[in-house]
């Protein structure tokens, strides 16, 4: 006897997979904070935790407002979501219906068309050159039927990014009823001149909306939690989409204590540049092909050849209690990304590294 039947385009969608983690040893699959997150933040959670049998401010009030005095921004136009994930699921509900487009980069956030194929649209990809948002291939695959163009700024898993007058040239080509979304998951690790997470153009442009997240940097992954800033009438829709309570308790007090320690997050930015370049330097020096990164993590690109391809390698990590990311599903079946984690958890990489190179 057959049972109820889920829509036949959910049924297509292949579930998001995390990065793994082993028993022991180093998870560096899933780019999260090696410093973990702020004292003061865990202490807020620890003291919101003693109120956990009542409900959570629906509209995230102190939250939004913390945010909005970081950011100087208004926090009648900010979101908060269970992570920036939550956001993009509210903008396939809102904005999205089948035989609609999304626009995204060759090797964009998986997340991206999990939300479309959810909505029913199709995702376009745009070949990247050199692992990198090419602006003109994004615009000439614009169709009528574009609805939302996601760029990841930077991108993952390539750690790469455009400069902000690529991302404001690709804003003034793209129609008006075209929502540009800039993804800023990784904007706090950017220390460029020439990168901007774009809180101006969304400030004043009736169709960008940026999205962060508080999973990396501020390292409250556990926590799911996210925020946007945009249009109020971008707002106002995705508002209309939410649950009435979607962000904890916890979650609110943590993020109020998070954003508020500048000294956590200077020293989550020092650590990473610092161990980022040396990790990789040691890598590249061993002949194997890495990739400059703006984020907490890096590619590395493999030999296609028998015990020297991406999967060895990956074998012989995990071997060695170092579980780092299989980019296959992203159209990367070359490469891993690897995490950037402590000083013992890097070491540990280029000795595991040294070893396989020397096979």
């Amino acid at each position: 006897m057959a049972g109820p039947q889920p829509l036949s385009n959910i049924l297509e969608i292949t579930p998001y997979k995390g990065g793994q983690k082993l028993e022991s040893g180093w998870k560096l699959s899933s780019n999260e904070n090696p410093l973990g997150c702020s004292p003061k933040a865990q202490e807020a959670a620890i003291e919101a935790a003693k109120s956990l049998h009542l409900y959570p401010d629906g509209g995230a009030t102190k939250l939004r407002e913390a945010i909005a005095g970081k950011y100087g921004i208004d926090a009648e136009r900010i979101i908060c979501g269970a992570g920036s994930d939550e956001i993009f699921q509210l903008l396939g509900r809102a904005y999205l219906q089948p035989g609609d487009e999304i626009l995204q980069s060759q090797h964009g956030f998986l997340v991206y068309r999990l939300v479309a194929q959810q909505s029913g649209a199709e995702t376009i990809s745009a070949p990247e050159t050199d692992l990198r948002t090419d602006v003109d291939a994004l615009l000439e695959r614009i169709t009528p039927r574009t609805k939302i163009v996601f760029l990841a700024n930077p991108n993952n898993p390539t750690g790469s990014y455009i400069p902000y007058e690529e991302v404001k040239r690709l804003h003034a080509e793209i129609p008006e009823n075209v929502l540009l979304v800039l993804d800023g998951a990784y904007a706090e690790y950017v220390r460029h001149n020439d990168y901007s997470a774009g809180m101006d153009l969304a400030g004043e442009m009736p169709n960008v909306l940026v999205t962060r997240t508080f999973s990396k940097i501020h390292g409250l992954a556990a926590l799911r939690l996210g925020w946007a800033y945009g249009p109020a009438s971008v707002i106002d829709a995705l508002n209309r989409t939410r649950g009435p309570f979607n962000v904890s308790a916890v979650a609110q007090a943590a993020g109020i204590a998070a954003i508020a320690d500048d000294t956590f997050q200077a020293q989550s930015i020092d650590h990473n540049i610092a161990e980022l370049e040396r990790v990789r330097s040691a890598i590249d020096k061993l002949g194997f092909e890495t990739f400059t990164s703006v984020g907490n993590f890096f590619l590395v690109r493999f030999e296609q050849r028998d015990g020297r391809r991406s999967t060895d390698a990956d074998a012989f990590l995990r071997a060695r209690g170092i579980v780092v990311r299989d980019v296959n599903v992203y159209g990367l079946p070359d490469y891993l990304r690897i995490s950037i984690g402590t000083k013992p958890a890097n070491d540990d990489v280029i000795a595991t590294f040294e070893a396989f190179a020397a096979r």
